[in-house]
C-alpha cells in the first residue's frame, strides 16, 4: 500500500543544482571575447559584413588596392548586447590578392595565427599565470570571402585555405551574393565544394549532436550572404537591405541570401562551440607539434610513461653536455688559431731580424767603404798640402831673385 505523503514543493534552487546559475552569472560578469579573422580581396565587402553581423557601425577606413604586401588590420570592440558584454576582435587581411606576384600573400595570415597560438603557449609555460587577465587573441573562426564569379575557386583561394584549415575553424563565404542568379549560385555552392573536398581542405564541421542544429546547417555551405546596414522601406516596414532599380534586397529575408543563417550559426549557436574547437584542436594541435619540436614526449624509448620532468632534466643535461662540447670545441679552436697566430709572428719576426741582419751588415760595409774614402782624401788633402807648400817655396825663390836681378841692373 502506498503511504499518504504529503509533499511540499520547494522555492528557489538547493544543491548542486544551482551550479549553472553560478556559472551564467559568472560568465555574465566576466564578459565574453570573440575573434574574428576576415580574409577576402580589397573591396569584397568584409566590413559591410561584420557590420551587418554585429548591428552596429564599426568605424573603419577603406582600404586601397595599392598595397606593395600583403598585411592585417586588427582592431578590438567593446560590444555590449542586454546586459552580455562582448570584447570582439576583428582581423582583416589588406591589399590581398592585389599584387601580381601572389604566391606569398596567405604567409601573413598564417603567421599571425601562429603568433597567438605561440603567445597563448607561452602565457601556459610561464610560473607565474594570468589567465584571468589574459585576452585571449587566438583567431576562433575564419570567414573567407569568395569571389562571387560563379565558375570556380582560385589558386589563391585553394592554397590560402590549405595553409590554415588545420590552424583555424573555416568557413567560406560567397560574397556579393546577389550578383548571382539563383541557378547559378546553386551550381556554384555545389562547384567549391567538391573543389574543396578534392583538395582535400578541412572546413569547419557542424556539431552532430543537436539534430535540429544539423538539419538548419545541412546543404548551406559555403554560405551565400549580402551585407548591408542601410534601412530600406518596403511597404510599411523599414528593413535592412539594399535598393536596386528592379526592387530591395532584403539582408534578413532568407529568400534572398543566408545571411540569417550565417548570423544564427555563428553567433546564436556555435559561437561556443567555435572557441571549443580552436582551444581544444587546433591550439591542441599546435601545441603537440611545438612541444614534439622541442624534444618532449609522453612515453620514453621503451614506450613507458615519462613525466615532464625526466623529459625536462634528460633535455637539460643534454643541452648541458653539447654546451660541453661546443665549449671544448671552441677552446680546441682558439688554441689552435693562438698556436697559427704565434708562428704566424714568429715567421715575421723571423723576417724582420733576418732584414734588420741584412741591414746591419749591409750599414757596416758602408761604414768600411766610407772609411777607406775618408782616409784616401785625407792623404790626397796631405799630398795637396805638401805640393802647395813647395809651390809657395819656389814661387818665393822666384819672387827673391826677380828682386836681386832687377837691383843688379840699378
Amino acid at each position: 500500500q502506498k503511504e499518504n505523503i504529503r509533499c511540499l514543493t520547494t522555492i528557489g534552487h538547493f544543491g548542486f543544482e544551482c551550479l549553472p546559475y553560478q556559472l551564467v552569472n559568472r560568465s555574465i560578469h566576466q564578459g565574453f571575447s570573440f575573434n574574428i579573422l576576415c580574409v577576402g580581396e580589397t573591396g569584397i565587402g568584409k566590413s559591410t559584413l561584420i557590420n551587418t553581423l554585429f548591428n552596429t557601425n564599426l568605424k573603419d577606413k577603406k582600404s586601397s588596392h595599392f598595397y606593395s604586401n600583403v598585411g592585417l588590420k586588427i582592431q578590438t570592440y567593446e560590444l555590449q548586447e542586454s546586459k552580455v558584454q562582448l570584447k570582439l576582435t576583428v582581423v582583416k587581411t589588406v591589399g590581398y590578392g592585389d599584387q601580381i606576384n601572389k604566391e606569398a600573400s596567405y604567409q601573413p595570415v598564417v603567421d599571425y595565427i601562429d603568433a597567438q597560438f605561440e603567445a597563448f603557449l607561452q602565457e601556459e609555460l610561464r610560473i607565474k599565470r594570468s589567465f584571468f587577465e589574459y585576452h585571449d587573441t587566438r583567431v576562433h573562426v575564419c570567414l573567407y570571402f569568395i569571389s562571387p564569379t560563379g565558375h570556380s575557386l582560385k589558386s589563391l583561394d585553394l592554397l590560402t585555405m590549405k595553409s590554415i584549415d588545420s590552424k583555424v575553424n573555416i568557413i567560406p563565404l560567397i560574397a556579393k551574393a546577389d550578383t548571382i542568379s539563383k541557378n547559378d549560385l546553386q551550381k556554384f555552392k555545389s562547384k567549391i565544394m567538391s573543389e574543396l573536398i578534392s583538395n582535400n581542405i578541412q572546413i569547419y564541421q557542424f556539431p552532430s549532436d543537436d539534430e535540429t542544429t544539423v538539419q538548419a546547417n545541412s546543404g548551406v555551405l559555403p554560405f551565400a550572404v549580402v551585407g548591408s546596414i542601410d534601412e530600406v522601406k518596403v511597404g510599411k516596414r523599414m528593413v535592412r537591405g539594399r535598393h536596386y532599380p528592379w526592387g530591395v534586397l532584403q539582408v534578413e529575408n532568407e529568400n534572398h541570401c543566408d545571411f540569417v543563417k550565417l548570423r544564427d550559426m555563428l553567433l546564436c549557436t556555435n559561437m561556443e562551440d567555435l572557441k571549443e574547437q580552436t582551444h581544444f584542436y587546433h591550439y591542441e594541435c599546435y601545441r603537440c607539434r611545438k612541444l614534439q619540436k622541442m624534444g618532449f614526449t609522453d612515453v620514453g624509448p621503451d614506450n613507458q610513461p615519462v613525466s615532464f620532468q625526466e623529459i625536462y632534466e634528460a633535455k637539460r643535461q643534454e643541452f648541458y653536455d653539447q654546451c660541453q662540447r661546443e665549449e671544448k670545441q671552441l677552446k680546441h679552436r682558439f688554441m689552435q688559431r693562438v698556436k697559427e697566430k704565434e708562428s704566424t709572428l714568429k715567421d715575421a719576426e723571423k723576417e724582420l731580424q733576418d732584414k734588420f741582419e741584412h741591414l746591419k751588415r749591409f750599414q757596416q760595409e758602408e761604414i768600411i767603404k766610407l772609411e777607406g774614402e775618408r782616409r784616401k782624401l785625407e792623404e790626397e788633402i796631405i799630398d795637396f798640402c805638401k805640393t802647395k807648400a813647395a809651390s809657395e817655396n819656389v814661387q818665393a825663390q822666384l819672387c827673391a831673385n826677380m828682386r836681386k836681378d832687377k837691383e843688379r841692373k840699378k
